[in-house]
């Protein structure tokens, strides 16, 4: 129920933010990524030599998440301007869908059976949706 919650908090503010407050989706983007960096830098720094080995591990990924990642939130923000928040914020959470399969696939998670009935809920809900 709290997760639920946070993600109609972080919704309903990101819809007041491009619609009535009228924040450039590129913009809020902008800002969250300043923020976060201001956050991470520290951190970042006190570990140089695991981000170091990680980013020569994993610099296909780490490229692809830096561009994916801000893009997937820019479309949301820019669709948020124009549709209803009921129709964007079921889509939004679509990615649970692909980590349960992902978590499954690539992780070898458990109670994948489970998973993928939450899962699937969350399609026939979206679908619901989409149909009226």
């Amino acid at each position: 129920m709290l997760c639920g919650t946070v993600i109609a908090a972080y919704t309903i503010s990101d819809k007041l933010a491009v619609s009535t407050f009228l924040i450039p989706p590129l913009l809020l983007d902008w800002s969250a990524n300043l923020g976060r960096t201001c956050m991470l830098t520290p951190y970042a720094f006190r570990n140089w030599n695991s981000v170091k080995e990680q980013w020569k591990i994993h610099k296909l990924e780490i490229l692809s998440v830096a561009i994916l990642c801000p893009l997937a939130y820019i479309l949301v923000l820019s669709a948020m301007v124009f549709s209803p928040v009921s129709y964007i914020a079921p889509a939004r959470e679509i990615s649970i869908l692909i980590g349960t399969i992902m978590g499954a696939k690539f992780l070898a998670e458990k109670n994948i059976k489970l998973r993928l009935a939450g899962a699937t809920a969350i399609l026939c809900g979206l679908t619901a949706l989409s149909i009226g």
